[in-house]
């Protein structure tokens, strides 16, 4: 379904001039400063999947996604959408896709919800019966009613959100990017945007490329992450082998009314401790390669006055933010 072979993008500005008239002789200046937003990465993504694309801030995902979606045109490697070209025939490219950029929208402010709808059939040249029976679907998924007939400028921005997301889907596009598309919202109106988008992917196989901050998107949806820093791809494939790889532990979080900073065990490791009233909890972290969690926790109880203990596993946000950390530090 997409196919992206060593895609490099570069960005090229004016070197600055320090000193006088530096604003004057910058302008006229020759060189060049080159900024590298995707270096070498290859991505494969088949037929009804929906991966994760992860990364922080500058990491060069919605760069990778411009250039998915034709916007932007490539440093150099190559890229196919469906078999298309996306920046050489944006025409064809524009029916095989849907997009939403949550800081930005594709509806017309001015109209009612329902009139953008309307446009947007017309310019992709849907039936008129299967437009209506598109919209009543998603209307009813998203529960869009109430607000359908409200001008898109007074909408609130999960509101504003749900209508983005039902118009890069009324043309049924076989692939879907989504750019943080839960950015800002409220709780129910993630749950109602997650369920939507996981209910396109089971009922018609819609493909799905998905940027957020928001690791419970990523929980709820995706079967596979790509993550990337520095234009670079650093891990490819799924959750439970991205827990494996990074974070092979477990953790055992302990209460009890003292817990001396230099505790030590064989097999759990002390991480940390607070105060919690007048107890303290104390995380404890081992590998269960060496160890066995109840061999683990019988260590610890006999070591410990325990009034509670819980073991768990690192969940994907730690391991994920383990991650930007180590990338940090090599920087």
């Amino acid at each position: 379904m997409i196919r992206a072979e060593n895609l490099v993008k570069e960005f090229s500005r004016p070197r600055r001039v320090e000193g006088r008239f530096s604003g004057v002789r910058s302008f006229f200046s020759t060189e060049k400063v080159t900024t590298r937003a995707v270096d070498d990465v290859s991505l494969r993504i088949d037929d009804g999947e929906i991966v994760g694309y992860l990364g922080p801030n500058g990491a060069g995902k919605s760069t990778t996604i411009k250039m998915l979606t034709g916007i932007l045109v490539p440093t150099s490697g190559h890229v196919e959408v469906e078999g298309i070209v996306p920046w050489q025939d944006r025409r064809a490219n524009a029916r095989s896709i849907g997009a939403v950029f949550g800081q930005r929208t594709q509806l017309w402010t001015d109209l009612p919800l329902r009139e953008s709808f309307e446009l947007i059939s017309r310019l992709y040249g849907l039936d008129r019966a299967d437009y209506r029976r598109s919209l009543d679907g998603f209307v009813d998924l998203l529960d869009m009613g109430p607000f359908l007939d409200t001008p898109v400028r007074s909408l609130s921005l999960g509101q504003r959100m749900r209508g983005d997301i039902v118009a890069a889907m009324l043309y049924r596009p076989p692939v879907l990017y989504l750019d943080e598309p839960t950015v800002g919202l409220d709780v129910v109106a993630k749950v109602r945007i997650r369920e939507f988008i996981a209910e396109q992917n089971r009922t018609a196989g819609t493909t799905v490329l998905l940027t957020t901050h928001d690791i419970a998107d990523i929980e709820h949806l995706a079967q596979r992450v790509v993550i990337i820093d520095e234009g670079r791809i650093l891990y490819d494939g799924g959750l439970d082998a991205l827990r494996s790889r990074y974070a092979p532990y477990r953790e055992i979080v302990v209460r009890a009314p003292e817990v001396p900073e230099d505790l030590r065990l064989e097999g759990p490791e002390l991480v940390s401790t607070r105060a919690d009233g007048t107890e303290q909890l104390a995380t404890f972290r081992f590998d269960p390669e060496v160890i066995s969690a109840p061999a683990a926790i019988n260590r610890l109880t006999a070591a410990l006055e325990v009034t509670d203990i819980t073991s768990r596993e690192p969940g994907v946000e730690d391991v994920i933010r383990q991650i930007y950390l180590e990338g940090e530090a090599r920087r």
